[in-house]
């Protein structure tokens, strides 16, 4: 039996390599890369890589690791759609005193305020997320440019 580091690292291989859409299919090429887990087994280790299931363009969903300084939505957004003009599912944002909404594609709303709240931010006190609508609530003082700014790195397509 292989090494679970080994079996950690070789799931990621696999999500960037491969659209996976189910733990079935995810087993099976793991299987085929010699590493034989229960089902169970499997969802801990997604859970502990905090790889998340995100819908695709086709209908289905698509498995996608965490962002980890913007790779992780440009891997998304290339898997899910490489012509899409959305990056990672933001269309929009408008400020209105010292908050600001972002405005996303359906089911896409929780990743992004994820991301946004996983950050350093010195513009940003917190988000509340919908299903495609972000609330972003604003250091007092902040300027619309500077949120922007501080942004661009997890929605790239906020420019």
């Amino acid at each position: 039996m292989k090494k679970k580091v080994n079996r950690l690292q070789a799931i990621k291989e696999i999500i960037i390599n491969t659209r996976v859409g189910s733990q079935e299919e995810l087993l099976q090429l793991l299987s085929a890369n010699g590493y034989n887990l229960t089902q169970a087994t499997l969802s801990r280790d997604l859970k502990q890589l905090k790889i998340a299931k995100v819908p695709g363009n086709d209908g289905g969903y698509v498995y996608v690791l965490p962002e980890v300084a913007g790779l992780g939505k440009m891997m998304h957004a290339k898997m899910i759609s490489p012509h899409t003009s959305f990056a990672g599912g933001f269309i929009s944002i408008n400020f209105s005193g010292n908050l600001a909404v972002i405005k996303t594609r359906p089911g896409y709303a929780g990743g992004i305020a994820y991301d946004i709240d996983s950050n350093e931010k010195d513009t940003i006190l917190g988000t509340i997320a919908g299903d495609d609508t972000i609330l972003l609530v604003l250091q007092e003082g902040a300027t619309q440019q500077q949120v922007i700014q501080t942004l661009v790195p997890i929605i790239p397509g906020i420019q």
